[in-house]
This record gives structure tokens, C-alpha cells and sequence, in this order.
């Protein structure tokens, strides 16, 4: 019944639409919009039927969708059909990304694009621009609060060199990611500026509340983000009247979702984006989309639908752009992000594995792999079109939201544990040699995150400090380590602007009033191209930093066992020093890799008796990619040296390749 009542509606929609539209091509088009409509009707729906004007906001998403298609430029249609066509082309292990600040990596998008032969000599081809929309000075959370969904800064260029900067990365074989903010605007929105101004409908587009009542009642479940800086959800806004939803920060007003003409401008915007050219588009604070009173307003079911509803009208017009799904939440919530029972991804292609992250840095500060590898055997299975943003650092601090059970399974008191890490990483523990600063820190819980530069978590910067070069290797040994895990643990590896050259914190922050109170902005530099240029100094710390990651690249990209297939084997060891696991290519066994770290000061060695049936990496017939050479080996037990790693291939394999 449903299903006839959706084609009676598309036919009725199409009727209409031929009439005005009767010169474009829309084969395409239509056919896309067929296979899809029953699936945007139903969702759509589910969410807004029970308006009366369900049929109109119908009406209006579907030419929304051929508007956006007719606007679609020829040469991203081209491109459109041929990821059709090899749909799992974004699975590859040929796929390394970054993400950056324009402004602090290039100045402006003019500047960036100069910059891409840069990139491609280290061998990045994904490029993550953090968000360069206008936003309020001094109020826009690193460019997250969003004032105008269609415009650039214009300290960063235009919308003209946006299309410029994606046009000469489709010819180099990049992929652009841009974001779109999807929860919240700034208060400066034109959508904020009319509320604030009385019109009820634009009001309807937020949460606006004349008293505490309902707010009060919000409150009650609600967890707060920024506890230092944003206590609190709501702000009363005096030239409205009313009390506004403000989960994030004061000036970010938090969209209502119920209110269907919201999530057609939302997805309108996505696919302007999509038009100028953006690969992937990253849905920033999709957790939140949906609010319910008595819970946490986090990963609602409703959140969910809307993500599906957006992927399904984007797979009508742009089937070639993926999205990410910016949710740090637990595993068992961000895996969901995918979409559930579904083989293919249904909402969102991509996701960040925050959780591989922070259990990276847990393995950092305890020299141990003991959590690393009990929060991985936990990390539940992804669906098979899909994959993780595997990262070391980012704009974002550090959470500790580990599973207790994990710790407590790792002889750790959970409590006391965090308050380690947290100390370890700012430098309050005796020994510690990390250099980072709390972000977000609750006086009523004491929960903390951190904030800092890689390579000053890392020690790098204490050891440059004291000149101590036998730290400085080891530093430097730990930061191609960590981005070694990133580059083979099967995913798109995306590395952070700055730490292919070992860039240290930057407490210039301190000295901006609009950004001193947010430790984050320690770890969102300003890249020194002088200094840049060390990368070509034999032994400097970037020629170093910047050569080992890129041959690090070159051989990922070499390597199809390091291709997202579902093929990663956690393999547990004796040695609680190492963090082991199995790479296999999906058609030849013989091409597996086996990657091994040694989080520890100190060599240790893997004993590859227990490696059980997987004879291919038996009997001292191993040899490392990285060098090309065997490691020292003894009683069949391979010896890593502090904080190494090995990406160990089969001899029998290679003679035979």
C-alpha cells in the first residue's frame, strides 16, 4: 500500500516537474530517483507524516534534489558514474588523507593550492579542509559555528576557488572532504537573526522556549560538552525573549530536526557543496540531531534516519560523494553510524575511529598494549562498504572514553586510570615527558580530556629541550610507530597537518583573547614553510619525520593486504609490550602482512610459535616490508626495539612476487 502510495506521489511530482524542465537530461536522474523514492517517502515519513503539510515538504525535497542535479556539472556526473561502477573504489589502501587549518597550513585556498605539490610528495591524495565557511569573529569554534552555509570566509577566498582547488585535485587523483556543520548555526545565521527578530517560522527552525519549563526538564539528562566554558544547554536570548537550545556553546543554536523544512535546507546545503566539487562531505555533530526529552539527545534513533534519508536523496544526485560521520561516541553507538542491518553503508561511509586513538595514546603513556588490545577485540564489526578515519591526532582533543569494562579486564581501576593518563599527558607525573595541557575539564566529575601537538605528547619537545639525542630517536621512533598503526590497521589513515614535520605545541593561542580559554588551539598551527624546509636537511628532525612518513605511505600503498576488506585478525600474544595483528589479502594468502609494535623503552621479542596455524609467518621466513631486510631473529623469536614497529611480509611470498 505504502509503496503505491510513493509512486502514485512521484508520478504526480514528475508530471509536474517534465512541464518546466522538459530541455535538460534527466535520465539519470529519474532513473536514481526510482530506485530510490520508496526509501526517501517511507523515511521521510516515518519522520514528518503525522504534519499536514507532509505532502508539500514532499513535493519540495524533490525538486530540491533535481534542481541540485540539473546544477551538477558534467564532469562530476563522469565521475559519478564511474564510482558507480567500482563502488568499493574508496576501500583501497591507495587512499592516504590529511586534515588542516587553510589558513594555518597555506594562508588562504589560493595559498593551499599552491601547496598540493607538497602533499603529493609526501603522498597524501585526501584532503580534509577544516571548515572555511563565514563565521562571527571570535565566536565560531574553530569555524564550526556557521553564519552563512554558502559562503566562505572571505579571509580564505571564495566560492571560486573552491571549485579551482577541487578541479586541480581531480587532476592530481585527490579527494577533496569539506564540512558541513548539519546540528547547529551561529547566533549570526540569518535563520538566528530572523528568530531573534520575531518570525515564528524561523524560530520553528531552533528550539525556542518563552521559560524554563521545558529547558528545565532537558537539563535533567543532559550531559554537558563544555563544562568549563558552556555550562549548561541553553541561553536566554533577551532581544527574543526566549530560551534557545545551545548544547555545543552559547553562540551555536542548536537546529530542529522535527521541523522538516530544516532537514531540506540541511540536505540543499550538502549537495551545494557536493556541486562544487567536494569527494566527501563531513556531517559534523551528527550524534545530536535529534532531541528527546528524558535522555541524552545522543544517538537517537531518529538521528539515524535522518542520516539515512540524507544518504538516499544524496545517492539521486551526487552517488559518487560519500560522507563522514563525525560521532565520537562509544563503539557499540559509533559502528551504528554505518547503518545497521545492512551490508553496505546506509548512512554515512566513513567514520573516525576515535577509539583506536585514544587506546593508541593509552599504549603510549602505559608502555603496554594490555587496553590497546582489549578495546580492539571489542570494537564491534563495520559493515563491509564501509571504513574508518584512522587517525593519531586531530583539531579535536583527546577523550578517555574507554570502556570501564576494558580496564577493569586490564587490572586497571577506571577512575584511577584516566586520572594516570591525564597526568601522564600534561606532564604532572614524575617522568612523564609529554607536554600537553586539560581541555573540557568537569570540577563536578573531575573528567578531563587532552589537549597537545603530537610530537610534544610524544616527548619530542621535552627531548629537543634538554638536547638529549638518544630521546630525540626515540620520540621520533614513537611517532612513525603510531602513524605505522594508522597506515596498516585497515581504514583510510588521515594524519594531522604539521606532524609529517614533528611540529611542536603552539601557546601563541594564549595571547588571543577569543581563543586562550580553549587549550585546543595548542595543537592548530601555523606551519613555518622555512622551517618546512629542513625536510630536505639529511638527519634534521623533519628530514627524519617527513621521509620516514612518506616511505611509510609509499609501501601502504603498495601493499593490498592493507586494503579495507574486513580483513584485520587481532592476534592475541604472551607479550603484553605488543600490539599484534594480521593483515590478509582477501584473494591471496600468501600476500598477508603481519604487523607488530613494541610499545615498550625496552627490546622485546614475538614469539612466532604462537602464531599458531598461520605457518606463512613460521620458521623465520619473515622479512620487513619498511626495510626490505629480515629482523634479528632468535629460537624463532623476533626481537622489536623500543618503541619499533614491523610490517612483516613472507620470504616465500617475495621470491615468489
Amino acid at each position: 500500500m505504502y509503496e503505491q502510495v510513493s509512486h502514485a506521489l512521484l508520478n504526480d511530482i514528475l508530471d509536474e516537474f517534465s512541464h518546466r524542465v522538459r530541455r535538460e537530461d534527466l535520465r539519470h536522474f529519474y532513473t536514481r530517483l526510482g530506485a530510490n523514492f520508496y526509501a526517501i517517502h517511507s523515511l521521510f515519513e516515518h519522520l514528518y507524516g503525522h504534519r499536514e503539510d507532509f505532502r508539500t515538504h514532499m513535493v519540495n525535497l524533490t525538486e530540491r534534489l533535481a534542481q541540485a542535479y540539473i546544477e551538477r556539472e558534467p564532469a562530476l556526473k563522469r565521475l559519478d558514474m564511474e564510482r558507480e561502477e567500482n563502488h568499493n573504489w574508496f576501500l583501497s589502501q591507495e587512499w592516504v588523507g590529511m586534515a588542516l587549518y587553510c589558513d594555518g597550513f597555506a594562508g588562504n585556498l589560493q595559498g593551499l593550492m599552491q601547496r598540493l605539490p607538497y602533499l603529493q610528495e609526501l603522498g597524501v591524495n585526501m584532503l580534509h579542509v577544516m571548515p572555511i565557511l563565514r563565521c562571527p569573529r571570535g565566536a565560531s569554534d574553530g569555524g564550526y559555528a556557521v553564519s552563512d552555509f554558502r559562503d566562505i570566509d572571505p579571509r580564505m577566498g571564495s566560492v571560486e576557488d573552491i571549485r579551482a582547488l577541487a578541479e586541480s585535485m581531480r587532476r592530481r587523483g585527490m579527494l577533496l572532504t569539506l564540512d558541513v556543520v548539519v546540528n547547529h548555526t551561529s547566533n549570526e545565521h540569518e535563520w538566528a537573526c530572523k528568530a531573534r527578530a520575531g518570525d515564528a517560522e524561523y524560530q520553528n527552525f531552533y528550539y525556542c522556549f518563552p521559560n524554563r519549563d521545558v529547558p528545565d526538564m532537558f537539563e535533567e539528562t543532559l550531559p554537558e560538552i563544555f563544562p568549563e566554558t558552556a555550562p549548561g544547554n541553553f541561553t536566554w536570548d533577551a532581544d527574543m525573549g526566549k530560551w534557545v537550545m545551545t548544547v555545543f556553546n552559547h553562540y551555536q543554536w542548536d537546529l530542529n530536526y522535527a521541523n522538516p523544512a530544516v532537514f531540506i535546507e540541511m540536505l540543499d546545503i550538502i549537495l551545494f557543496w557536493a556541486n562544487q566539487g567536494a569527494d566527501i562531505v563531513r556531517l559534523d555533530a551528527v550524534a545530536f540531531l535529534w532531541k528527546k526529552i528524558g535522555t541524552r539527545s545522543q544517538n537517537e534513533r531518529e538521528a539515524h534516519l535522518i542520516l539515512q534519508l540524507m544518504k538516499d536523496c544524496c545517492q539521486v544526485v551526487a552517488p559518487g560523494v560519500l560522507f563522514i560521520a563525525e560521532a565520537i561516541v562509544a563503539p557499540s553507538e559509533i559502528i551504528k553510524y554505518f547503518g545497521e542491518d545492512a551490508v553496505i553503508a546506509k548512512e554515512c561511509e566513513i567514520a573516525y575511529n576515535a577509539t583506536f586513538m585514544a587506546l593508541l595514546w593509552d599504549a603510549v603513556a602505559t608502555k603496554n598494549a594490555k587496553l590497546l588490545s582489549q578495546g580492539i577485540k571489542n570494537l564491534p564489526n563495520k559493515l563491509d562498504r564501509a571504513t574508518w578515519l584512522n587517525y593519531v591526532r586531530c583539531h579535536d582533543d583527546i577523550g578517555l572514553g574507554f570502556d570501564d569494562a576494558d580496564i577493569r579486564a586490564c587490572d586497571y581501576d577506571p577512575y584511577a586510570h584516566r586520572r594516570f593518563l591525564i597526568d601522564w599527558f600534561t606532564g604532572a607525573f614524575e617522568g612523564s615527558p609529554a607536554r600537553g595541557r586539560p581541555f573540557g575539564v568537569n570540577p563536578k566529575t573531575g573528567d578531563a580530556r587532552i589537549s597537545g601537538a603530537l610530537a610534544s605528547l610524544a616527548g619530542l619537545e621535552t627531548a629537543l629541550e634538554q638536547d638529549d639525542p638518544h630521546a630525540v630517536d626515540q620520540a621520533i621512533d614513537l611517532i612513525l610507530s603510531l602513524h605505522a598503526m594508522i597506515l596498516s590497521f585497515g581504514g583510510i589513515p588521515l594524519i594531522w597537518y604539521g606532524d609529517e614535520l614533528g611540529t611542536l605545541n603552539d601557546n601563541s593561542f594564549l595571547e588571543d583573547i577569543n581563543k586562550a580559554a580553549d587549550t585546543r588551539w595548542i595543537h592548530r598551527p601555523r606551519i613555518d614553510w622555512n622551517r618546512a624546509e629542513r625536510r630536505h636537511e639529511q638527519g634534521s628532525v623533519e628530514q627524519r619525520l617527513f621521509e620516514g612518513l612518506k616511505h611509510l605511505i609509499a609501501v601502504r600503498k603498495n601493499t593490498p593486504a592493507f586494503a579495507d576488506f574486513n580483513n584485520r585478525e587481532l592476534i592475541d600474544v604472551a607479550n603484553p609490550h605488543l600490539f599484534v595483528f594480521l593483515r590478509s589479502h582477501p584473494s591471496v594468502s600468501t600476500n598477508s602482512v603481519l604487523v607488530a609494535a613494541n610499545f615498550d623503552a625496552t627490546p622485546q621479542y614475538l614469539d612466532l610459535d604462537e602464531l599458531g596455524q598461520r605457518g606463512l609467518f613460521r620458521f623465520g621466513q619473515v622479512f620487513d616490508l619498511v626495510s626490505g631486510e629480515s629482523p634479528a631473529l632468535f629460537n624463532n623469536r623476533i626481537v622489536i626495539p623500543p618503541y619499533h614497529f614491523y610490517w612483516l611480509g613472507n620470504q616465500r611470498a617475495r621470491s615468489l612476487g
